[in-house]
């Protein structure tokens, strides 16, 4: 069987050889509704047919804003792709202003929204886009061309021969898509990814998934598919004859698992905090001799060993399987094979404890410029090892720079920033993309991420925080001296704060309020804590729900060059301050 060279080779290759009755399902109106491979390739067609009839050419940009995923956003993808055209998809939650940047950035003709509130947000700058031809909806929305439409239009055959004409032309190192990351500066950049990039990344990926074409896996996908990372797994899912279920929301998940019954699933660690906060709430209600059993499971469960658990140790996991985890895999369908977490680094803990109850959660590491996966752990063959993100795919070579940073190579890697041959050529050096985190590999060939070589973090929803901005404007604040916004990893950004301790005094004195004397008492004052949380409540509003500080502590020190607090250049020395006030840390996120 010939590999294919283009991502559109795809449906085709699965149609050919492979065929599913549900190459693509998602629910409308109550009831899902199948599409199978050969009516995928024939209403892919159908819009290709279209967007040349409409004056689509090669290379012009076509914006997809969707707020869930949905069948119609692959016919979409490989009806742009088939005729040279670039898809450029966008995340729906940025702000207006962000739509206005990035439509005008990319030069996009067309851009195809998801509903109505996504239409409206757009049309709030519509004036401001000088290069919008149209909009189109998937949803009906009165007064906006609906995809329906579109395959209408579609619908006569005569001109398909040209799109076959064209498709012939569309070759590997053909641009497929740009991808817009939030920049630590406030503008987006625009990530130029080839059909080759992210088809190496699939070839890449696929032996390390545990599953063949003959098992014709189910996958339930709701991650957003303008992530690179949902959005290469959906073109993996196809390549390995994966039926692809599109979950209807993040508050339906609970019922679409248990309709489903999912073999595969990706997800971003929060989704994991989230059911193992909920199961944790359950055993905490449980009483007496059930209550105990629950809490030894999960005991046992942090103890976890990939590899040779012992005779004793193997046969209390049974129990505990038995009694305790089965409950945990009836909650995600009962069929769950295995969990692909990316985005955000996942707690050993948790991948422990959900490996324990049989499970299989395996963490991967990459980022959007390495479309995206550069490593991934793999249950099979001794190839998972908690607290890594697995060995580098056999395609990619990483390396280790001098001070640390992890260096890769490969045929996965972007053809750079669109517009920007400056900022490309400050991250891609001699054929090796610079990943700005800092790691190691070990001598058994994993990949450690130890740090951020810049500040910026993502929380465990896999959503992005830039402190130094959130910082930089909690300061403007007369009440806030220092503060450094934590949550790498977390659910949430929090902060630890120093109050300017001579104008909190002043406030007191003018408000006849009696704080104390010392520091220490200070800070543990309920009206100066109260009036704090008015500040930041007030800066937060500036900034996207994810990154608002959500709970924070203070300090009773002043922090210094002499304390160790912050460099001769007054910048935050983070690690530091994060060692010092680690209690206050587990203050927030632990009680």
């Amino acid at each position: 069987m010939m590999n294919p060279t283009r991502l559109f080779d795809i449906p085709y290759l699965q149609n050919k050889e492979f065929p599913l009755e549900a190459a693509l399902v998602t629910k409308v109106n109550g009831v899902w509704e199948k599409t199978s491979s050969q009516e995928y390739i024939d209403k892919a067609n159908a819009v290709s047919r279209a967007l040349l009839r409409i004056g689509i050419q090669e290379n012009d940009k076509i914006a997809v804003i969707s707020t869930n995923n949905q069948t119609r956003w692959n016919l979409l993808d490989i009806g742009i792709l088939q005729i040279g055209a670039q898809n450029v998809p966008i995340y729906p939650t940025i702000a207006a202003e962000d739509y206005q940047y990035i439509l005008n950035h990319s030069e996009a003709k067309y851009c195809v929204v998801s509903d109505n509130e996504v239409y409206n947000k757009l049309m709030s700058v519509r004036e401001q886009l000088p290069h919008l031809i149209d909009i189109c909806s998937f949803d009906q929305i009165e007064g906006c061309k609906n995809f329906d439409e579109i395959l209408a239009l579609g619908a006569d055959q005569s001109n398909q021969e040209e799109v076959e004409r064209i498709k012939a032309t569309v070759t590997g190192d053909h641009l497929a898509t740009l991808i817009y990351t939030s920049g630590t500066t406030g503008k987006p950049k625009g990530v130029m990814l080839t059909h080759n990039n992210i088809l190496s990344n699939v070839l890449g990926s696929s032996p390390r998934v545990p599953f063949s074409r003959e098992e014709k896996y189910k996958a339930l996908s709701f991650l957003p598919l303008c992530h690179v990372f949902e959005r290469m797994l959906i073109y993996l899912y196809q390549y390995s004859a994966v039926s692809i279920y599109y979950a209807e929301s993040i508050d339906k998940m609970s019922d679409n698992l248990k309709e489903v019954k999912p073999n595969v699933m990706t997800v971003v660690p929060r989704l994991l905090e989230k059911v193992y906060d909920k199961i944790f709430a359950t055993g905490s209600g449980l009483t007496g001799i059930k209550k105990r059993i629950f809490f030894w499971a999960l005991e046992l469960g942090f103890q976890y060993k990939p590899y040779n658990r012992g005779a004793f140790y193997n046969f209390q996991l049974g129990i505990a399987r038995k009694l305790v985890f089965s409950k945990w895999q009836e909650g995600l369908g009962g069929q769950m094979k295995v969990i692909v977490s990316g985005s955000a680094p996942l707690q050993p803990r948790l991948a422990r404890v959900f490996n324990a109850a049989g499970i299989p959660v395996m963490e991967g590491y990459g980022l959007t410029e390495t479309s995206p996966v550069i490593s991934v752990n793999d249950a099979r063959n001794g190839g998972l090892r908690f607290g890594t993100v697995g060995r580098p795919l056999d395609n990619i070579e990483v390396k280790i720079a001098e001070d640390g940073e992890i260096l890769c190579k490969g045929p996965n890697i972007m053809v750079g920033y669109y517009k920007d041959e400056e900022k490309t050529n400050s991250v891609i050096k001699d054929g090796y993309f610079h990943t700005e985190d800092i790691g190691n590999i070990d001598e058994d060939g994993f990949l450690h991420i130890t740090d951020r070589k810049k500040e910026m973090f993502k929380t465990s929803g896999g959503k992005y925080v830039a402190p130094q901005m959130i910082e930089n404007t909690m300061k403007q604040s007369r009440f806030i001296e220092q503060i450094m916004v934590i949550g790498e990893g977390e659910k949430m950004p929090a902060a630890f704060i120093q109050i300017n301790f001579d104008f909190v005094k002043e406030w007191a004195r003018r408000k006849h309020i009696n704080i104390g004397t010392t520091n220490e008492e200070i800070v543990k004052n309920e009206k100066v804590i109260e009036r704090i949380t008015q500040e930041v409540e007030s800066l937060n509003k500036k900034f996207g729900k994810w990154e608002q500080v959500k709970k924070f502590e203070l300090t009773p020190d002043v922090w210094s060059i002499d304390s160790e607090h912050l460099t001769p250049t007054l910048k935050l020395r983070r690690k530091i301050i994060l060692q010092k006030y680690q209690d206050l840390y587990e203050k927030i996120y632990r009680s």
